[in-house]
């Protein structure tokens, strides 16, 4: 009897549904399990949300000839997990695996792996996945790129290389009404982002680039559109330690770019609540309703690191773009927005 009340009870701990959202809290999926999806991007498709990540397994270590606090872990792969309502979220697996007996690939477990994206094209029926692939120096700054037939994989990784022969970093994906693809990536030296638009099969870039934000050093771009407006959040360049975030705004994607300024409100706000921005979801179904997504960091335990998520609230009055700090919060903070 006592066996079967354990086990019922292990069952019940398996099943509990998560009913909001807790910023800076441990996450479990549906097995229990901490999520394990760091550095982040989402996708959605067909009605389910798929959030995309690095698996984090293992030791972090800090390199005897580091100059600076490039704390990393073993690369294991990508992961996957996927949801209706972004709050239960279920482990699809290592959708791309780190390849231990190639010391020369990329996904090498000495290597660096980070920031992965998927995006879908539609005319092609591939998922498109890029990423920071680099050396462990950090001294390659490349772009990786990855195709699957289904959104849980397995993914096919195709090569790294510098966009258009440019540095590349932090990055991220956006893909615009008209169907064209975008990355935006930290380039030389992470001193001024290069936004590279696609080929139309989203796997390369077409050789169109420009440079925004010269010399103003920012990174961990998550890009979004409102109102016929684009809208990129980032950080700046402390490497694992927090700083404040920033919201920049354009007419278009390619155009000039103005810096809005610091879209946090409440305690820790000008250090990003103790976190660094990674993507930014639009919630289906619901009118003007953004979910900032920020990763918090434990630079010396970074398995362990956790996940900010907070709603971007929209003044209906001014149309000014803030996100308030909440200890909890659910879907309902969007209503009547």
């Amino acid at each position: 009897m006592f066996l079967a009340v354990c086990v019922c009870g292990i069952v019940g701990m398996q099943a509990q549904k998560n009913e909001s959202f807790r910023p800076g809290q441990v996450w479990n999926d549906t097995e229990g399990n901490p999520i394990n999806a760091h550095g982040g991007g989402l996708l959605y498709h067909q009605g389910t949300y798929y959030w995309y990540g690095e698996y984090k397994v293992g030791e972090t270590v800090l390199p005897a000839d580091a100059t600076w606090e490039r704390y990393r872990t073993d690369v294991t792969g990508i992961s996957c997990y996927s949801s209706k309502d972004l709050l239960n979220w279920r482990f699809e697996g290592v959708v791309l695996k780190a390849v231990p007996d190639d010391p020369g690939s990329d996904l090498h477990p000495s290597q660096v792996v980070e920031r992965p994206k998927v995006i879908y094209n539609e005319e092609t029926g591939k998922f498109v996945m890029w990423m920071h692939t680099d050396s462990p120096d950090y001294g390659k700054a490349e772009a990786g790129v990855a195709i699957a037939d289904s959104p849980t994989g397995e993914f096919k990784y195709l090569g790294g290389f510098r966009p258009n022969g440019t540095m590349s970093r932090d990055q991220a994906l956006f893909v615009d009404d008209d169907g064209t693809a975008y990355q935006f990536s930290s380039s030389e030296d992470n001193q001024t982002m290069h936004i590279n638009r696609l080929t139309d099969d989203y796997t390369k870039p077409d050789g169109t680039y420009v440079r925004r934000f010269v010399d103003m050093s920012r990174e961990a771009p998550a890009v979004f559109k409102h109102g016929g407006k684009y809208y990129m959040l980032s950080s700046g360049c402390t490497g694992w330690s927090p700083n404040e975030a920033e919201l920049a705004v354009a007419d278009s994607i390619m155009g000039e770019w103005t810096v809005i300024g610091n879209p946090c409100t409440g305690p820790d706000s000008e250090k990003t609540f103790c976190g660094q921005s990674t993507f930014v979801i639009p919630v289906q179904g619901k009118k003007n309703a953004y979910i900032a997504c920020f990763d918090m960091w434990n630079k010396t335990d970074l398995q362990n690191s956790k996940y900010i998520w907070l709603p971007i609230l929209i003044d209906e009055h001014t149309g000014k773009l803030s996100i308030p700090w909440l200890a909890e919060w659910d879907m309902s903070v969007f209503d009547n927005k």
